[in-house]
């Protein structure tokens, strides 16, 4: 019997929209801040005791810059996984972020901004990714908020709707320890890491 691997989620650090307050979703040229650089590599160096065997990340810039850092401190090669790009926001990104807030926080699961991803949508992908995952070991996966927390509803076996409403903070891991074969269960989280 195959077992699941130990998942470190992490999402990127401090973009240069995160410190601008824009709405970000899948706009892809968007790089880390000084500050987003020092929490990859706390991030980097909190991971150096876990038994990592491989790094994911979304090809969004920076994610891919996150885990680029990652990569060097634990010494292991970056693959890019589209599977963890952030969920699409369409025609609302770029946008400042909290004049969208409050109607993407209360949005039903089946709607999504013009051209945008539905949290649907993106739990069915979130949950999909997961399936294709490393059977043994450890494995980190850089991504985003909105993304990140749909790979924990799907890792739990919640529903799109009972996803956890919290968005973790930039330079946040969020630690899963395998239940079962393609199931998790929360184990904890490395404190925000400025």
């Amino acid at each position: 019997m195959s077992t699941a691997p130990v998942l470190h989620l992490v999402r990127h650090g401090e973009s240069t929209w995160n410190a601008a307050g824009l709405l970000q979703g899948r706009t892809a040229h968007v790089g880390l801040t000084a500050r987003g650089r020092t929490q990859a590599l706390a991030v980097a160096r909190a991971l150096r005791v876990a038994a990592v065997t491989v790094v994911l990340t979304s090809p969004q810039r920076r994610a891919a810059e996150t885990a680029a850092v990652i990569g060097r401190v634990l010494g292991l090669p970056v693959r890019d996984c589209p599977g963890l790009r952030e969920q699409s926001h369409g025609e609302w990104e770029g946008r400042p972020a909290a004049d969208c807030a409050a109607a993407l926080a209360a949005a039903d699961p089946d709607w999504a901004p013009p051209g945008g991803e539905t949290g649907r949508e993106l739990h069915t992908r979130a949950a999909r990714l997961l399936r294709g995952l490393p059977t043994a070991g450890a494995v980190v996966l850089v991504t985003h908020g909105e993304t990140l927390r749909a790979l924990v509803a799907a890792a739990c076996g919640l529903s799109v709707e009972e996803a956890p409403r919290e968005l973790p903070p930039n330079g946040t891991v969020v630690d899963l320890r395998p239940v079962g074969p393609g199931r998790w269960e929360r184990a904890g989280r490395v404190p925000q890491l400025r």
